[in-house]
Formats: structure tokens, C-alpha cells, sequence
């Protein structure tokens, strides 16, 4: 029998571990959507080795959430079938997915193959997730996922948690939110499924989730400086020449302003955020999405990027950990999404981490 060949999918954080696993030796099949896989083989191209033993698999649909339910556990349950039937020596031995859906661990069981669950984000979110039935029966929480009391604790030696730290009511009394609680209470049952829990954490930052559920396993913060090399993948092209610009700045004096991949702004406030740098009298390299607002040509405030352009630098993708390791660095102004978070308590020793704006993915 061959090496250990693992069937991942989840894209950005699971190709980051995908490629701690592939360093030890381990085959990898990596389960993607056509659209997610275009954005990442883009980032790809050019900087993987041609002998990488990692294979991209991705399965086609019209829509993201009929390939996520209904095309892609069909699809997979074929692929597992048709790799294992022709190669004997590599046949499919785990399934590693993230545990906010059910099919994967269902697949595993019904195959006989071993299964485990990576959660991206923080530790104590994965402990609310899984204690949402709980709460409920505790009456906490209504079945629609509206919480009964303004602060709650998961467990004696967790913190107390207030409303504001539940991401899906950031999507108000909706039907979005509605459907967000029911699939976290349904797909509870992947982590039960699961042989091994693996948290992108640590016990140093999260001391009581670890403690309230001994089945976590810390495996974070999984950072490609970790790993000595390049960051796995990425959604968008990354301008690499504001690394040079970089280059060119005083030590500690740059303010890095990222705000992820989903956060959009209003024009008021991509505004106010444009004139507060500009009054900062700071160098600043600013992370500009072309989606981050509405016509994003036409937002920034009349003559702002002739004031600003000896000192400021706008991109509409950086090589963040990368940016974040820079000498130059000073700031790191983000909306404190998970990844974002430990990418600059990676670098704690130049990097101030502020919270600016709060969406649904802040921890």
C-alpha cells in the first residue's frame, strides 16, 4: 500500500494545511468548485513546482450552493469510488473537510475511511457551533437562532459572550440568518462524525475553548512563515511590487490597511476611512478590492490620490503575510477576520492589529 492520500476540500486555510501534509509526504486530492479553482490555479501559475504531487479536482455548477449540496457529495462519492477501484496503492485513506457541512464525515463513514474536520476560524467559535443545541434546550437561544438573553457563557471558565459576538445575527431577523442557525445545528453532526477535531489555534490564545472540549486539537496558527515558504493559495493576483515600495519606507512607519475578501463598504464610509488616512500623515499601503464599494472608480474623495501619492500606496491584492512581515510595518488596520488575526499576532512584534469594522466573519 502506498503513502496516506487524503481527499480536502475548503479552499484558502485547507490548502494551507493541504501543504503541511503534502511536505510530509502525504498524497493529496483537493475537492474545489470550477469558479474556486480558476482564482486559485491563477495564483498558482508560475509558482508551483511541475512535479507537486497536489491535484485539484473541481466540479462544475451553476450555482455555488447547488454545487456545495447537492452536486458535489454525488460528484465526491463517484471520485473516492473511481480512485480507489483503479489505483491500489493510492486509494482515498481520509477525508479532511470543514465541519460546517455533513456529507463529508457521511461519505467517510459510508466508505469505510478514516475522516477528520479542520475549523478555520477560532476554536470558540467551533465550541459555540457545536453547543448551539444546548443553548437551545437551555433556552439561551430560540429556534430561529434569536438569543433569549443579552450575555451567555458556553461553559464556567469560557468569558461571557454578548449577542455582538454571534456572527449570522449580523444578518438581522432574516431568512439568511434563519437558514445559517438551521445548517449549524444540522451539520453539528460532521464534528460527532469526526476522528479528529483540528482547530487553526492554539491554547495559548484560546485556553478555555481547548479546556472546555479535550477533543480539539490545536494545529495553529497554520502560517506559510510557519512552514518557511510561500502562502498556499489566494483568491486574487497579488501585487508584488508594493513589497519594493516597501522596501523603500522608514522602519515601523507604513500603516497596512487589509480588510479580507467579503467586507464591502458604503461610500460614507470608504470615504471617511480614504480622508483618516490622508490626515494621518502616515505612509500607508491600502488593500483595494474592485468590490470592496460601489463603483469604485468614482469613491474616493475629489483629488484624494493626487494629495496622497507620495506617501501612499493602493493595491487591489496584497502578499499579506508577506506585507505583514515587512520591517517597514507599523499598523495593521483589518476587520479581525480569523485569518487576519493570527497573520498579524504572527508578527506581534510590529504589528498593532486594530478593529475598524465589524461584519459578520469578526472574532
Amino acid at each position: 500500500m502506498g503513502n496516506p492520500h487524503v481527499l480536502v476540500g475548503h479552499v484558502l486555510p485547507l490548502l494551507e494545511l493541504s501543504q503541511c501534509l503534502l511536505n510530509r509526504g502525504i498524497r493529496i486530492t483537493f475537492v474545489n468548485t470550477e469558479e474556486n479553482h480558476k482564482r486559485v490555479m491563477g495564483y498558482w501559475h508560475g509558482r508551483m513546482e511541475s512535479s507537486s504531487e497536489i491535484t485539484t479536482t473541481c466540479q462544475s455548477a451553476e450555482k455555488f450552493l447547488e454545487a456545495i449540496f447537492w452536486l458535489m457529495p454525488k460528484k465526491v462519492e463517484e471520485l473516492i469510488h473511481q480512485i480507489n477501484a483503479s489505483d491500489s496503492d493510492n486509494k482515498i485513506t481520509c477525508v479532511l473537510a470543514n465541519p460546517v457541512l455533513n456529507w463529508p464525515m457521511e461519505i467517510a463513514v459510508k466508505k469505510g475511511i478514516r475522516r477528520a474536520v479542520f475549523y478555520c476560524a477560532a476554536a470558540s467559535q467551533l465550541l459555540l457551533r457545536s453547543g448551539i443545541q444546548k443553548l437551545i434546550d437551555d433556552e439561551i437561544f430560540d429556534h430561529d437562532g434569536t438569543p433569549k438573553k443579552e450575555v451567555f457563557q458556553l461553559s464556567p471558565t469560557m468569558p461571557v459572550m454578548s449577542r455582538a459576538h454571534i456572527g449570522f445575527l449580523w444578518l438581522g431577523k432574516s431568512e439568511a440568518q434563519k437558514l445559517f442557525f438551521e445548517n449549524s445545528v444540522k451539520n453539528n453532526l460532521s464534528i460527532k462524525l469526526a476522528e479528529w477535531v483540528l482547530c487553526n489555534s492554539t491554547h495559548d490564545l484560546e485556553p478555555a475553548a481547548f479546556n472546555s472540549d479535550p477533543n480539539f486539537i490545536q494545529i495553529g496558527p497554520l502560517l506559510a512563515r510557519n512552514r518557511l515558504g510561500d502562502c498556499a493559495g489566494s483568491f486574487w493576483q497579488e501585487d508584488l511590487a508594493c513589497l519594493k515600495w516597501l522596501d523603500q519606507q522608514q522602519p515601523q512607519s507604513v500603516i497596512y490597511i487589509g480588510f479580507g475578501r467579503t467586507t464591502v463598504f458604503n461610500r460614507t464610509q470608504f470615504q471617511e476611512l480614504a480622508l483618516g488616512l490622508e490626515l494621518s500623515n502616515r505612509p500607508f499601503l491600502w488593500v483595494v478590492r474592485p468590490d470592496v464599494t460601489a463603483k469604485i472608480n468614482d469613491a474616493y474623495p475629489e483629488g484624494f490620490k493626487d494629495r496622497v501619492k507620495t506617501r501612499g500606496y493602493i493595491v487591489s491584492w496584497a502578499p499579506q503575510q508577506k506585507v505583514l512581515g515587512h520591517p517597514s510595518i507599523a499598523c495593521f488596520i483589518s476587520h479581525c477576520g480569523w485569518n487576519s488575526t493570527m497573520e498579524g499576532i504572527g508578527n506581534w512584534g510590529t504589528v498593532l492589529v486594530l478593529a475598524v469594522l465589524r461584519g459578520p466573519d469578526a472574532q
